[in-house]
């Protein structure tokens, strides 16, 4: 019965380790606009970013990041990201009880190895600037005829 258990652990090892290992400590965020051709000024990197759409910048897992798009003529868009754990993440970071132990554990927390930003990609859709009413000028008062 012992022998199983080590050999199953010995088989699942290499499937399942600690989120740094087997996840990274950086990813890929995909940033697309319409219309293309706007500019993305990414905060929260360790050297704030700017990239013309569509682009990919590659940021730290443990980062909070921030993607303001604009282009002449729209609005601008902020898109703060979130952090969640994936499926993927959460197995990397449950790998640790099996692999790395506490230290493992500590160092997953501290990179955010188990971690994925969202949204990714970053899809924004600009909306045009809405044209200024024009106030109505009021009527020309003409003097009153001179007696």
């Amino acid at each position: 019965m012992i022998i199983r258990v080590l050999l199953a652990a010995a088989i699942a090892a290499p499937c399942v380790g600690c989120a740094s290992v087997t996840r990274g400590t950086t990813e890929n965020i995909s940033i697309s606009s319409t219309p293309a051709g706007a500019t993305a000024e990414i905060t929260g990197l360790e050297i704030p970013t700017t990239c013309v759409t569509p682009c990919v910048v590659q940021a730290k897992r443990n980062a909070d990041i921030t993607v303001t798009v604009n282009k002449e003529g729209y609005e601008p868009q902020i898109i703060p990201l979130t952090k969640e754990i994936p499926g993927s993440g959460a197995a990397g970071f449950a790998g640790n009880v099996l692999l790395g132990g506490l230290v493992g554990m500590g160092v997953d927390a501290a990179t955010g190895a188990a971690m994925d930003h969202k949204p990714n990609p970053v899809i924004v859709t600009l909306q045009p600037v809405a044209p200024q009413a024009r106030r109505p000028r009021p009527p020309r008062r003409t003097p009153p005829p001179q007696s």
